[in-house]
């Protein structure tokens, strides 16, 4: 569950939840006026939906007496994360399920405020009454969670720590322990508990996996009786660690169904930093002793992707990068050669490769430059590099440099060979004319300078106004550079004074380093006016300094405090990646596609000189693949996040359930009344491949019952000339069989979901051998920037032949291909009545050699 700033809560409405440690609420009633789920646009007719308001992370995955629970991170009051509850629907045959009342919810104090949030966790039949919450003829259901304590919680503030909570009769009310909490690391990021009964070699007890999300560590602990608990191990950093670690889970499976060949699968949920990008889910496979997991599939840090090294710094120097410091601190942040490691005064640094690296620590956080490679021509599909260091992007509308908007130069820019006062300036209080301009205080000045702490005897306690001579507003802008204290209460600020009156007024941000501010003046286009300065501040950062006013038509361009990586072609950067606030060098990787053949250069950017203020970089490599390809995956869609298995399934299946969306726009989603749904229940086994054992994964075999075989279409072997063929079906909850062979087409595959105009691409390119979802005119795709997408995965042929299985469902699309081995997920927003299906092939003729069209019946609504 990731931790995220929650939206104020409506005091009344929180006050509806109080009392209960019972914890038997129910969320908010539907009403006569509510829309039919069944006529909503998106509403899925075979993927869990709640009825109303927002739903993510599945929790508590549990059967019990014929009874399949899915519990649920929910937020009963609003469509957006926030008072985190755990929601309930219960299912015989995990598709058609029955929404509960509210389970578990956030617990607030007396005064309506929120101490507590319930996240992510796990529930366990304590068939033992190891808990003794139950008894042996009733056994509990008991609830491991995380408490994710508020600032309102008088003993654990900010904090985040494991909980449980019990239910006597199968699940329907919950009591929370008395005793909680019942471990806690005393941090604020150690979270999402699953819990199971291990029995092997070591012994018989409870195992809990958990994660230090931020310190990518999944860490084991074991119970007698749910209640206390002790450390065995942890399992380290290994393969994605570019977000928060997350949702783990830990379960034995029989390779190719031979118990005498168990493995063990570590699930470990990240975001962001998934292969296709924010959330998603990687798994190890290894060996579990009941104390320590001990994975097989870890890939070597220190080992770069397969591809072209465009830069190790690993000769001693900086070998042909155009080398810009600081020039106030020549020695930094660079330095005149690559780093060998750690630097004075920094954090240990890791996760670099070879002997150096860049590291802009030089000099500490406070230079600032620019370190550019020389030009070279982009050939592969990705740059993988290693990044770490400062978490400061660029923002839309910064520039890197320094530069001022074109126009007119106010008051000479304050270079004026005397003083302000001999220019015309008006100086009142503290401010002396022999004071004013300054030239010295404040970063990035431009020559002279207003500096109200140097214009007067009393520093930071100067008091008084500075104000200029008229002049007329003959364009729309006003740009200037502007640092110093901030207040909010006028005491402090510079104005723009028309008819004596302010019209326009900006304070600091509490910064020594000036930077760009900009007025749009064209409302007072012709009219005369003045600049005033006023400093009523007293105290720490009671001052200002302004410099380099411009009267243009253009707005001045804020300038960037970034620790970035840049890709940079035709003097744009058209890549950018920057560090997470970790001495840790993690992968990073740009898809560089749409500039093969381009000249390039990469630019790193250290324009920060606050915390974090350094960026650290090492090993590029232009390659066909990404790093975080060369690990495993749950799914390589945007859209199957949290997934986890259900614990006490008969017959000794695992059937993993994950949340069908992505934190990068989850919220944002076109939906209604309702937000969030979960994927199909899937079937995870072991099979043996060329590389080891690795998962496969297929829809519940209870999807079948949902199939109208009675309006089942079949389509005969044929040849898909280059463009598009329309079926003699169509439909919008669907699964699609279908066998092709590449022929001569570069890409083929189907479009479903579509209108004539858009529809939902599912193909292969046969170049690169990957399998793709295109929902780039998916039907509605602009509700966020980070939506539309291409997303693809390495498939290879088995005997020249593509085999996929896919479940179309409204508004969304999961593809199995090759029985399983790649999964891929993706939500997409068709446009209404979008229901056509077609074949397509591009650059030549492809083969499709099978295709079973079938409907799906409701399971929801």
């Amino acid at each position: 569950m990731t931790r995220r700033t929650k939206p104020p809560v409506v005091a009344s409405v929180i006050a509806a939840v109080v009392v209960s440690l019972s914890l038997a609420a129910t969320t908010a009633p539907a009403h006569a006026t509510d829309p039919d789920p069944a006529t909503q646009q998106y509403r899925p007719s075979v993927h869990y939906t709640p009825l109303k308001n927002w739903m993510n992370d599945p929790n508590g995955l549990v059967y019990n007496n014929g009874t399949y629970h899915m519990y649920y991170q929910y937020n009963p009051y609003g469509t957006t994360w926030g008072n985190m509850s755990w929601g309930h629907a219960t299912s015989t045959d995990l598709l058609h399920w029955s929404e509960q009342p509210l389970a578990i919810a956030q617990t607030v104090n007396g005064s309506g405020q929120a101490t507590e949030d319930i996240f992510s966790g796990s529930i366990v039949v304590d068939s033992q009454n190891t808990s003794g919450f139950g008894t042996l003829q009733n056994p509990p259901m008991v609830a491991v969670y995380t408490s994710n304590f508020t600032g309102n919680h008088p003993l654990y503030p900010g904090k985040q720590a494991q909980s449980l909570a019990y239910s006597t009769d199968s699940g329907q009310t919950w009591t929370k322990y008395s005793g909680n909490p019942v471990l806690s690391r005393n941090t604020t990021d150690f979270r999402d508990p699953k819990v199971f009964w291990y029995q092997g070699p070591a012994g018989s007890y409870w195992v809990m996996s958990a994660v230090e999300a931020n310190e990518h560590r999944v860490l084991f602990y074991k119970s007698s009786d749910l209640k206390s608990w002790t450390y065995l191990d942890d399992f380290k950093p290994a393969n994605a660690t570019g977000g928060q670690w997350e949702c783990p889970d830990l379960f034995p499976l029989a390779v190719d169904g031979n118990a005498n060949n168990t493995k063990w699968v570590l699930v470990v949920n990240i975001n962001p930093g998934s292969v296709a990008g924010g959330s998603g889910g990687q798994y190890f496979v290894g060996s579990f002793n009941g104390t320590t997991f001990t994975s097989e599939t870890t890939d070597p840090v220190d080992v770069a992707p397969p591809g072209n090294l465009l830069a190790g710094f690993n000769g001693g120097s900086y070998s042909g990068w155009n080398v810009g410091n600081d020039p106030a601190n020549p020695a930094g942040p660079w330095g005149s050669a690559p780093a060998s490691g750690t630097l004075t005064g920094q954090q240990a640094v890791t996760g670099s490769i070879g002997s150096g690296l860049v590291n802009g620590f030089n000099g500490g956080d406070v230079p600032t430059g620019t370190l550019e490679s020389a030009p070279f021509t982009v050939t592969k599909d990705y740059i993988n590099f290693l990044a770490g260091g400062g978490n400061h992007p660029r923002q839309p509308g910064e520039q890197m440099g320094n530069t001022p908007p074109p126009g007119y130069l106010l008051f000479d820019g304050f270079d004026y060979p005397g003083t302000l006062s001999a220019a015309g300036w008006q100086l009142s209080g503290d401010f002396e004319a022999a004071r004013n301009p300054s030239t010295v205080g404040g970063e990035y000045a431009l020559g002279k300078r207003i500096n109200t702490f140097e214009g007067g005897p009393n520093a930071d306690n100067n008091t008084g106004t500075i104000t200029s001579p008229e002049f007329y507003l003959t364009n729309t802008n006003i740009g200037f550079l502007l640092g110093g204290g901030n207040r909010t209460d006028g005491s402090l600020q510079v104005e723009l004074l028309v008819g004596g009156v302010p019209v326009r007024s900006t304070t600091g941000s509490n910064s020594g380093d000036l930077n760009w501010k900009n007025w749009d003046v064209s409302q007072y286009y012709g009219q005369i006016a003045r600049i005033r300065i006023v400093d009523n501040a007293t105290g720490p950062w009671g001052h200002l300094t302004l410099d380099n006013m411009v009267l243009g038509s253009q707005p001045a361009q804020p300038r960037s405090s970034e620790t970035t990586v840049n890709l940079v072609v035709n003097g744009q950067a058209v890549r950018t990646t920057t560090g997470s606030d970790s001495e840790h060098l993690d992968w990073k990787a740009w898809d560089v596609s749409a500039y093969k053949g381009s000249q390039a250069t990469i630019r790193i950017v250290d324009n920060n000189r606050g915390g974090w203020g350094h960026i650290l970089a090492d090993e590029f490599v232009a390659s066909d693949i990404t790093r975080l390809e060369q690990h495993d995956w749950l799914d390589w869609g945007r859209d199957y996040y949290a997934a986890v298995s259900f614990n006490n399934v008969p017959n000794g299946k695992r059937i993993m359930l994950g949340w069908m969306n992505n934190w990068d726009y989850g919220q944002s989603t076109p939906t209604s009344t309702w937000r969030g749904s979960m994927a199909l229940p899937r079937e995870v086994q072991l099979t043996q491949t060329g590389q080891g054992p690795r998962l496969t994964q297929k829809a519940v075999q209870q999807v079948d019952s949902l199939k109208n075989t009675g309006a089942t279409y079949t389509a005969p072997a044929q040849d898909i000339a280059s463009g598009t063929s329309s079926l003699p079906i169509s439909g919008d909850v669907l699964q699609i069989d279908a066998q092709f062979s590449p022929g001569t087409a570069s890409a083929f595959g189907l479009k479903v979901l579509g209108d004539g105009t858009e529809a939902t691409r599912i193909g292969y390119t046969t170049a690169s051998g990957r399998a793709f979802i295109d929902r780039t005119a998916s039907g509605n795709e602009g509700f966020h920037p980070a939506f539309a997408s291409l997303d693809d995965a390495p498939v290879q042929l088995i005997n020249g032949k593509l085999t996929l299985r896919i479940y179309v469902d409204k508004a969304s699309v999961e593809v199995f291909a090759q029985d399983g081995l790649t999964t891929l997920t993706d939500q997409v927003f068709p446009s209404a009545g979008a229901n056509s299906l077609s074949l397509f092939s591009e650059g030549g003729t492809a083969r499709l050699e099978s295709l079973t069209v079938t409907p799906l019946n409701k399971a929801m609504w």
